[in-house]
């Protein structure tokens, strides 16, 4: 295990990483295009509302005006893409399909492999999702009993923010170093890594790292290569 010896806890993100979003979320994208006549590529629509997401959370830690909250962000996402993609719906319409989000599902390799990695490891979600949205998918989509649930709602700012990673470790009570974030986000692990965790890249899409000095320690395609890797 090199240097993951010394871990004695993993930190997981949810989005992507335990939660299947794109599987979860295309089949409610689709049929809200496809009930409105809308003739646009869902896997298409689906990527750019994951990616203006990604810029309205850093946008929301930058500003400074208040940390907005998970769901707010994904809502604002979404109207943006709508107006992108020059699709006209209503608020009702759109507070329709943010409901699909509280449907999110794991993927099949997660639920085997979080009590063979219990056994050795505690299990803590480090996730940016609101903290009665993570209590919601813990204990209804995701059916598990984590050691804790920890927010970036506590921190007032989303991951990489460096106060996520640093006060994960005061909440836990064990050293930085000794905690490795799970997460199929590079940046996630990356922020993590220059905050003095050790880091695991779940590469479930194929993609490139960061650019940067601070690689994972491990990188895996999925939870089943995790637990070989770290048990």
């Amino acid at each position: 295990m090199g240097q993951l010896a010394n871990t004695r806890a993993l930190t997981f993100d949810l989005f992507g990483t335990v939660l299947d979003l794109g599987g979860s979320l295309t089949p409610y994208i689709d049929r809200f295009l496809k009930e409105r006549g809308f003739s646009v590529d869902v896997e298409q629509f689906w990527q750019r509302w994951r990616y203006r997401q990604r810029i309205e959370q850093y946008q929301d830690s930058l500003v400074m005006l208040g940390h907005s909250g998970y769901l707010e962000t994904a809502r604002r996402a979404l109207v943006y893409v709508l107006g992108l993609n020059n699709l006209q719906a209503s608020k009702a319409e759109v507070d329709s399909l943010m409901q699909a989000w509280q449907e999110l599902k794991p993927f099949p390799d997660v639920l085997p492999a979080l009590p063979r990695l219990a056994s050795r490891f505690k299990l803590v979600v480090l996730s940016n999702g609101n903290a009665p949205f993570l209590d919601h998918l813990v204990a209804n989509r995701i059916k598990y009993d984590f050691d804790a649930v920890i927010s970036v709602d506590t921190f007032g700012a989303f991951k990489p923010h460096p106060s996520v990673y640093r006060g994960a470790g005061r909440i836990l009570g064990i050293g930085l170093e000794e905690i490795t974030m799970v997460s199929s986000n590079s940046f996630d692990v990356m922020g993590a890594r220059m905050c003095g965790n050790r880091g695991a890249f779940v590469n479930r899409y194929g993609l490139p790292f960061e650019d940067t000095p601070y690689q994972p320690d491990v990188t895996v395609k999925d939870f089943t290569e995790l637990v070989d890797a770290l048990l």
